[in-house]
């Protein structure tokens, strides 16, 4: 097994938003991020360190759930003017 660490201030932008997409919060500048990287069979297959299977989903992934088309368009069109929004124009 091998460990990486890494202070959150240290790491490229880009980088970052890609780790916070994967741990599913944002990161703050005080913060480490420590990677394990295991071979699958060595991996632990307990509760909470691995509690998505393939075939599942964790719940937050479910944002739409309930709404209608009309109101996932509504969303949408919000979101991507808040995009447009806060991007330097060209």
């Amino acid at each position: 097994m091998e460990t990486f660490t890494h202070h959150v201030r240290d790491i490229d932008p880009a980088d970052r938003h890609v780790l916070e997409g994967l741990v599913g919060q944002r990161l703050l500048d005080d913060q480490q991020v420590v990677i394990h990287v295991v071979g699958a069979q060595d991996a632990p297959q307990r509760e909470g360190l691995n509690s998505t299977r393939p075939s599942e989903v964790p719940n937050w992934w479910n944002v739409y759930e309930g709404l209608s088309d009309e109101e996932v368009e509504r969303l949408d069109q919000a979101i991507r003017q808040r995009a447009n929004l806060t991007r330097v124009g060209e």
